[in-house]
């Protein structure tokens, strides 16, 4: 069971709306706790259960396309993203998917932009273009989230509507510490922003469940080519995933060794130690 109280008080999204109809049931696993989801008539309840099958109601609320629940009587907000308002956009989502390792190890791979030219070769990045140009990386107190800022990178093909090479310009965004956004540049629609972002249901310290979604301004291409171009992507990212040791994250600096590129996922690491994180990670020698 997990007793780290800063994991615990966040909230997660734990399946899509559309994977509950009305009248329907759902169960899964959230933190080692078994949980089970219900749509009673459009009235979606999560609740804990024990083994001994008592159950005890969650807090619950459906937002950004899914539905969301916390362990916590006293979770922090849900942070806000205002562009899930904007008239225009599209919100595809992919659904839960599995991955075998640590929730915060797929938020650390998604900061990651020097590995595009070798994992999403073609797509995301490619030779020679393999230098990752310095970026910002803050802490914004007010929100007590991770931000990185001013990233730019050549992708081959940076979104399902793009059309030919093109400098990228990236924002990232780490809202929680299992969820994390991009906002990267439009490819049709100039100073707007495109949203990918994945929630992640930590199920175990090594299991998890990945519900991701994209937020776009797209009129060219079906919700099918958005779902499709997005999974191709992570699935490529999950052979890496799935791959690492150890698969929690380690936040002692002498197991990895950083570089330039990595400025986000050290301010990442720096803070989950921070706020004492335990969950997921690798005991600190």
């Amino acid at each position: 069971m997990c007793d780290d109280q800063f994991t615990r008080s966040q909230w997660y999204a734990v399946a899509r709306i559309e994977d509950l109809p009305a009248g329907g049931r759902r169960s899964t696993m959230l933190l080692d706790q078994d949980i089970e989801l219900s749509n009673s008539n459009g009235v979606i309840a999560s609740r804990a259960r024990t083994k001994s099958g008592a159950a005890t109601p969650l807090p619950t609320q459906v937002r950004y396309g899914h539905i969301f629940t916390t362990l916590s009587d006293s979770p922090r907000d849900l942070f806000a993203m205002p562009e899930f308002d904007e008239p225009g956009r599209r919100l595809v989502t992919a659904g839960a998917i599995a991955v075998s390792c640590s929730g915060l190890r797929v938020v650390e791979n998604f900061l990651d932009m020097a590995h595009f030219p070798f994992v999403h070769t073609g797509i995301l990045g490619e030779e020679p273009h393999t230098d990752v140009a310095e970026y910002d990386v803050e802490l914004r107190e007010d929100v007590d989230e991770v931000w990185a800022t001013k990233c730019e990178f050549y992708q081959p093909k940076a979104a399902a509507a793009a059309e030919g090479g093109q400098l990228t310009r990236y924002m990232y965004r780490v809202a929680q510490p299992f969820s994390t956004v991009l906002y990267k540049t439009c490819p049709i629609r100039e100073g707007a922003w495109d949203l990918v972002g994945l929630f992640i249901q930590p199920k175990t310290e090594t299991e998890c469940d990945v519900h991701s979604f994209v937020l776009v301004f797209d009129d060219s291409n079906s919700d099918n080519s958005l779902l499709q171009f997005q999974q191709m992507i992570f699935m490529q990212d999950r052979m890496i995933l799935e791959n690492q040791v150890p698969a929690k994250l380690p936040l002692d600096p002498r197991l990895e060794l950083p570089t330039r590129a990595d400025a986000s996922s050290i301010a990442f690491r720096r803070w989950l130690k921070a706020h004492g994180q335990t969950y997921g990670v690798s005991p600190l020698a």
